[in-house]
């Protein structure tokens, strides 16, 4: 077995790293696992997606499960389905990586993302599939069910009084990926006037400059139509990252922060608590102290969010990222529903959003470096604890160094945040030429 469980399912290049061979045997450990009943599967709009959703259905109909199709679908949607429906899910799409990688997200009936214990037992039963021969014979799935879909539209405007968003200008990016035909359909529903760019995928535009990952072309187009803000999703639609009046980036962070001072003035943070990564800004703890709310912190990773937010019955929390999760909702993030909750709350507070987000922090200069190795070093933490401790220190107080395996790729990330972007600059340059000689 090549491929394992990362952070966010299992990823690699289509067809040479994720085969599909290896598509058909996960599919048959998975219904091993989570259940031989009826399973959904979906997909982005990678040109890859078909021929691996047919080989993962093939898998699951030699376990003696049945496939259904719901086709081109945002992550959000299959997981809203998952729990509606209650059945397993899988999601075909890499989320923000380039056309020619792809992946294979698993839902537990009820949309849940899967637990280590669940991920090492599908492990475990395709250790066994592998090392058997068996018949890897091409599977249809059943016609994709457009109910299936409009029941995820349905599912959002629920979530807004009539005319939410009237008298506001939105310009949404949808990365050429899931979100093409479903985000501007909603947003116009609840009465904004909608522009949406980069809709029209070919199977190898997603992502391709554009999009949560590259915002720029997006924050150009607000400004150029006089807008009131933009959103940018990823590929296969779990993140969101907005642009102001002005084309200036509004971050996972801001959002986060956005979002739990408005429910704490609801009445609504559980707890007022709020649920972050280790990623998330100095600035978000200081903010969110200084307004009376505590912050939890995870391993870097929607599903960690997604596991602390149920087991402390959380509202909210998220990704600097633009994973944002409504864990009354949702059981993942859905980059449509934090999008249009933000554009709501700019609207009902009658001010723009560069006025909400620039007051609700103060942002510390942070630096992020990505160091290619060899192979991965899950625990680089430990093994650079040293060279870590003493760059922390040479920060005095008012800053923090994080260094980390990518849980998707060979990639080693040095992140730091100081006082001054001189200082993050140069400490993170000194860190990631620490790695390099270490490992690449």
């Amino acid at each position: 077995m090549s491929l394992r469980f990362g952070t966010d399912g299992v990823r690699g290049r289509a067809l040479t790293e994720l085969t599909l061979s290896f598509a058909t045997d996960l599919g048959g450990a998975a219904a091993s696992v989570l259940g031989t009943g009826a399973w959904l599967i979906g997909r982005d709009t990678r040109e890859s997606g078909p021929a691996l959703e047919a080989a993962f259905a093939a898998g699951l109909l030699q376990a003696g499960a049945t496939a259904e199709s719901v086709g081109v679908v945002p992550t959000p949607a299959l997981a809203a389905l998952s729990q509606q429906l209650q059945r397993p899910a899988a999601m075909i799409t890499a989320s923000h990586n380039p056309w020619h990688d792809n992946g294979i997200k698993i839902f537990a009936a009820g949309g849940a993302k899967l637990s280590d214990d669940v991920e090492q037992a599908i492990e475990a039963a395709l250790e066994q599939r592998t090392a058997q021969p068996h018949d890897a014979a091409a599977a249809s799935t059943e016609v994709p069910s457009a109910d299936l879909v409009h029941r995820y539209r349905d599912h959002l405007l629920a979530q807004f009084p009539a005319g939410a968003l009237q008298g506001m200008r939105i310009v949404l990016d949808t990365a050429n990926g899931a979100m093409s035909a479903i985000a501007g359909d909603v947003a116009t529903a609840l009465g904004a006037e909608v522009t949406v760019i980069n809709h029209t995928p070919d199977g190898r535009n997603i992502n391709a400059q554009c999009g949560a990952t590259h915002p720029h072309p997006l924050a150009e187009a607000v400004v150029a139509q006089g807008a009131h803000l933009g959103l940018a999703f990823d590929g296969d639609g779990d993140r969101v990252i907005a642009v102001d009046e002005l084309g200036d980036v509004v971050d996972g962070d801001r959002m986060i922060a956005l979002a739990a001072l408005q429910l704490k003035a609801q009445g609504a943070l559980a707890n007022d608590t709020v649920v972050v990564t280790v990623m998330s800004n100095l600035g978000f703890h200081r903010a969110m102290r200084d307004a009376g709310i505590a912050v939890v912190s995870t391993a870097v990773g929607d599903r960690f969010v997604l596991e602390a937010l149920g087991a402390g019955g959380f509202s909210v929390g998220g990704e600097q990222s633009g994973h944002i999760i409504y864990a009354d909702v949702a059981t993942t993030g859905d980059g449509l529903l934090a999008g249009l909750r933000l554009a709501h709350h700019v609207r009902e507070q009658g001010r723009t959003l560069h006025e909400l987000a620039s007051t609700v922090m103060h942002s510390y200069p942070q630096v992020l470096t990505n160091v290619t190795v060899a192979e991965r070093h899950p625990h680089v933490a430990d093994e650079l604890a040293a060279d870590i401790a003493a760059a922390t220190a040479a920060l005095g107080g008012d800053g923090r160094v994080l260094v980390r395996a990518s849980g998707t790729e060979p990639l080693i990330r040095v992140m730091v945040e100081a006082a001054t972007p001189e200082l993050a600059e140069r400490t993170a340059a000194a860190l990631a030429g620490v790695v390099r000689a270490r490992f690449a």
